[in-house]
């Protein structure tokens, strides 16, 4: 039994603490008029549920913060606690709960409703107001004079399951992003067990969002998402929860996403929920490979969201798990020829293989 911590909140420490950051491999490159003009760092791994690798690349065993890609992870006591059930939670409003979401009125309008089920406001949400990341959606507000909220953040469906969470083991909801908090402590237990990582190795961080984010090796990452995706050897409760989520995804991919120009949502909709894709910020990708029993994680170390989607892509067409009618489908997120505004063909974006 966790103490709860009533004192106010922190998980950044007050200075940097060394790390030697591993010399990671070339994995993809930007040429222009036939010379090399930037280039991009990586590594990846593929793993099993038993955490062995399977395939990769570069230093898997480098620890990162995956940020919005162990949202699937955050959302397991969701379900596990029963109040997803207690209220309500539908496959649609569950795949809000995984999303990093454009903001979109198919978006914005669940999480209003259920914070409005749940007795909750606008202000109860504690991840900051966010212009919407879909343009029409960010321009009918500009147009409206109205001002982003909260409700409009990327994560706000992963914040308003937190609520839900808090509200259903009777929390203080003011303070459901403090790690010491009931449904927190849950969550950091539902990644440290599906990681594989020691509760107590867990590093945390702040996120973007303002929630904690834990800081684990990529192999770690790919190890849980190997699991979220094939559950078949966890416990019925856990098993029963990532069977839902991946549901929702498979249903509802655009949720995840957006309509267009998010290539999580491509992903599950080309592959009809095959794949269990999730990004995270500073260019952090995980997918889960369902019926496959695996996982991928992929890091750029720059941060740097064209290598990351060209590499998820390559990776997961070399492997042999998208099909080529898929990967036609999802050309838009290969490497390959960059033009300028004119049309004009300038140079190539190319996928490093060691």
């Amino acid at each position: 039994m966790h103490p709860v911590d009533t004192a106010p909140h922190t998980v950044c420490p007050s200075a940097p603490s060394e790390q030697q950051w591993a010399e990671q491999p070339v994995v993809a490159r930007l040429w222009r008029a036939n010379f090399i003009e930037s280039q991009h760092r990586g590594a990846w791994v593929l793993a099993d549920t038993s955490g062995a690798v399977v395939d990769g690349e570069g230093d898997w065993n480098q620890a990162v913060f995956p940020r919005s890609a162990t949202k699937s992870l955050q959302a397991l006591p969701l379900l596990e606690s029963g109040a997803a059930e207690r209220f309500g939670w539908t496959d649609d409003e569950l795949a809000l709960a995984l999303a990093s979401h454009h903001a979109e009125p198919m978006h914005v309008q669940r999480v209003l409703a259920l914070l409005e089920r749940h007795g909750l406001r606008v202000d109860n949400l504690q991840c900051g107001s966010q212009a919407p990341m879909n343009s029409k959606a960010r321009r009918e507000l500009l147009l409206a004079g109205v001002r982003p909220t909260a409700a409009h953040n990327n994560c706000s469906g992963k914040h308003t399951g937190f609520l839900a969470l808090a509200r259903h083991l009777g929390a203080d909801v003011e303070r459901y992003l403090d790690p010491h908090s009931p449904g927190q402590l849950l969550v950091r237990a539902a990644v440290a067990q599906m990681s594989g990582v020691r509760e107590h190795e867990l590093h945390l961080g702040l996120d973007g969002c303002s929630a904690p984010t834990f800081h684990l090796p990529l192999v770690r990452l790919a190890t849980a998402l190997a699991r979220v995706a094939n559950p078949e050897g966890l416990e019925p409760p856990r098993k029963f929860a990532c069977l839902r989520l991946a549901r929702a995804v498979e249903r509802f991919p655009e949720l995840i996403g957006a309509s267009t120009q998010s290539l999580c949502s491509d992903l599950a909709r080309v592959t009809g929920g095959r794949l269990f894709p999730k990004l995270g910020t500073e260019a952090v990708y995980v997918v889960g490979i369902r019926g496959a029993g695996l996982g991928l994680a992929v890091k750029i170390d720059d941060g740097a969201y064209r290598a990351m989607n060209a590499l998820v892509l390559d990776v997961l067409e070399r492997t042999g798990h998208l099909s080529r009618a898929e990967s036609d489908a999802l050309s838009e997120w290969r490497a390959g020829p960059v033009k300028n505004w004119a049309g004009l063909e300038v140079g190539r974006l190319e996928v490093v293989r060691s």
